[in-house]
């Protein structure tokens, strides 16, 4: 059996081949692009092409997949690849490590969606992070008002009259002195932010579009109190429903389950893990806590478990939010829509797998 690690640069790779009967290393710089690598995966035959995932990794499984070689995409936050009390580290010693571990099968893998599926799901994260601009602009223009004494409060800011109001304190930065450089600030902001809303309703629209073709997201969307926005992510996150074998797995890939800490006599729970696309825990957990408005079978679990106590409430949300993710899973894996679960999870089971407090 012949093993191809590459340890994968922006401009240059490294491949290393492995031949356990031999226990010998044959190690090759190549440049980091689709055709000097085609043209190494060619040279020589192998059985196993073992990379770390990164944002190469997609174009370098495509091409192997393109040749049938088998390849596995590694997490480098494994257990078996942390370095320890180790003086010497370069990527030669990476590599070697990576084929060693890749035969010994002590590497965790990492799933990764088709090309045109990747692409959906980073125009999607894109969305969300041009939401953050968003906030951290109006966070910054607030912050300029009240330095200045005229603060406003909660969304009036952003109405109709108060933004007419902004744009007529604000002057082009060209224009202004020492002494009125605040209200350069603010207009150089109040563009960023109309730029920035403009991108989003772009986006949205664009979004809106590929949403509506895909039939995986109009399922998901039958159910109550699930928008496009949560549909389209947990679709492009899920990917093959079929790769998970249960509702723990899932739970457990969205971060939502809880850590847990046993050595002797003590076995307790903690926080959740807070694995996975962080984007969609957040987005999942705001869904939640809308579902007490808008989805009835999402308020009976979430009064089941907070049990009418305020200080439950937190917790309440985070396991209805592991609920509504395994909802989305169950219904992408048969294909069907929403419809009121059947059965009740017992409280106590519920309670150990879902209870946990966002940090």
């Amino acid at each position: 059996m012949r093993i191809l690690a590459i340890d994968l640069g922006k401009f240059k790779s490294l491949f290393c081949w492995y031949e356990p009967q031999e226990q010998k290393f044959r190690i090759r710089t190549a440049a980091s692009t689709p055709a000097a690598f085609h043209d190494l995966l060619v040279e020589r035959e192998v059985d196993r092409v073992v990379i770390e995932v990164c944002d190469m990794a997609g174009w370098v499984k495509d091409l192997c997949q393109t040749l049938s070689i088998a390849i596995q995409v590694v997490n480098p936050n494994g257990e078996g690849w942390r370095w320890r009390n180790v003086k010497k580290k370069t990527d030669k010693e990476d590599a070697k490590k990576l084929c060693r571990l890749s035969l010994s099968g002590d590497v965790k893998t990492v799933w990764l969606a088709s090309r045109i599926e990747r692409h959906w799901k980073s125009l999607i994260l894109y969305r969300h992070k041009l939401v953050e601009r968003r906030t951290a602009i109006g966070n910054s223009i607030h912050a300029l008002l009240v330095c200045e004494g005229k603060a406003m409060k909660g969304r009036e800011c952003w109405s109709g009259e108060s933004m007419e109001a902004l744009r007529a304190m604000a002057r082009p930065i060209g224009e202004c002195g020492k002494e009125e450089s605040w209200q350069g600030h603010l207009g150089m902001e109040l563009e960023s932010l109309e730029h920035v809303r403009r991108q989003i309703r772009e986006l949205d629209q664009k979004l809106n579009e590929i949403g509506e073709k895909d039939p995986r997201v109009v399922l998901l969307r039958t159910i109550p109190g699930v928008g496009p926005r949560l549909a389209e992510l947990a679709v492009a996150v899920i990917g093959d429903p079929n790769r998970f074998e249960n509702a723990g797995q899932v739970g457990s890939y969205g971060g939502l389950v809880p850590r847990r800490y046993q050595s002797g006599q003590m076995d307790r729970s903690g926080r959740i893990s807070k694995a996975g696309c962080g984007k969609l825990r957040k987005l999942l957990v705001e869904i939640a806590w809308g579902m007490l408005k808008h989805n009835e079978e999402g308020r009976k679990v979430f009064m089941r478990i907070c049990k009418g106590h305020k200080t439950r409430r937190k917790q309440a949300a985070v396991a209805l939010a592991r609920r509504v993710l395994t909802w989305c899973w169950a219904m992408l894996r048969d294909g069907t829509t929403w419809r009121k679960p059947g059965k009740e999870m017992d409280l106590e089971k519920e309670l150990e797998n879902g209870l946990s407090v966002l940090e």
